[in-house]
């Protein structure tokens, strides 16, 4: 608990592609069906609470607030290296185990809680990663865009001697994904926040989901974008190579195929991160396939 935190955003990519694949898989309709999220009186956990009691009750609203109504949740304690567990093979019932030391940390119960329970979500719906860290990354990821998420930015904490964090995000992160969540529910998460550190580490993440609304061709760019944006248009139609510049990964804000008159600009929805591909004519409006996002483009 008391290892450093890493910050910043080293995870930035897969989170990406996690809210791409959660988009894809749940669709625009079942994305909407999560617009308000876990509220902190239904995962309230009091010193006096029964342990047990307690830890089931919260489970419970989980459950119901990730729709998965069939999962009974049976939770346990005991010592373990991680922070949490569940077992995935068994069912109609899911075994969830937490480390001892949440019995004397109670309040991050339902963090912990919400990360498990997503697994279950997850595994119910088959959508996974390749590889271990990748796939806990998505368990955060759709953790915090379905709701339940910032519950566990706001068990990071930290001061001069220790400091804790659960999840595989960073804080800045968690706090990317509220955002981009944020923006799509009109929902400001930051009143439910008891860490002190959780505020700092949600604006962080929203100045970084801003900027994604602020890439060439979409009218938010500034200046100096839409500068670099016209000037690697011009090369890539005449068919050089230093057009490509920043969009010749597929990973970047934008990239051109084609040449002349047959010119498009491939760019990233700024809310699911699909990439979208138009005809480089002036200012169109396009609708994500995915998202269903309306993108104003100069292109």
């Amino acid at each position: 608990m008391s290892s450093p935190v890493v910050h910043g955003f080293p995870h930035l990519d897969t989170v990406r592609a996690a809210i791409t694949a959660l988009y894809r898989r749940l669709s625009y309709d079942g994305i909407q069906g999560y617009a308000t999220s876990v509220l902190p009186a239904d995962v309230a956990f009091a010193d006096h609470d029964d342990l047990h009691l307690g830890a089931q009750r919260v489970a419970r609203a989980l459950v119901q607030h990730l729709h998965l109504p069939d999962a009974r949740m049976i939770v346990g304690f005991r010592e373990m290296r991680h922070a949490a567990a569940v077992e995935l093979a068994a069912g109609p019932e899911y075994f969830i185990e937490l480390n001892d030391r949440f019995r004397g940390h109670r309040r991050d119960i339902g963090a912990a809680l919400a990360h498990e329970i997503t697994h279950v979500l997850l595994h119910r719906l088959g959508l996974e990663f390749p590889g271990t860290r990748d796939n806990e990354i998505l368990t955060d990821t759709v953790t915090t865009y379905l709701g339940a998420g910032w519950l566990l930015l706001d068990a990071f904490r930290e001061d001069g001697v220790s400091s804790q964090k659960l999840g595989y995000l960073t804080p800045e992160e968690f706090g990317y994904v509220l955002a981009k969540r944020a923006a799509v529910f009109g929902e400001d998460p930051s009143p439910w926040f008891t860490s002190p550190q959780a505020y700092p580490a949600y604006r962080a993440g929203q100045a970084l989901a801003r900027r994604d609304e602020q890439q060439p061709p979409l009218v938010g760019a500034g200046w100096a974008g839409r500068v670099r944006y016209a000037r690697e248009r011009r090369a890539a139609r005449e068919g050089g190579g230093a057009g490509a510049g920043l969009g010749s990964s597929s990973a970047g804000p934008y990239s051109f195929e084609g040449v002349g008159d047959g010119l498009r600009v491939c760019f990233s929805c700024p809310t699911c991160g699909q990439r979208n591909r138009v005809g480089v004519r002036g200012r169109v409006r396009v609708r994500c396939g995915v998202c269903r996002a309306v993108l104003t483009c100069d292109t």
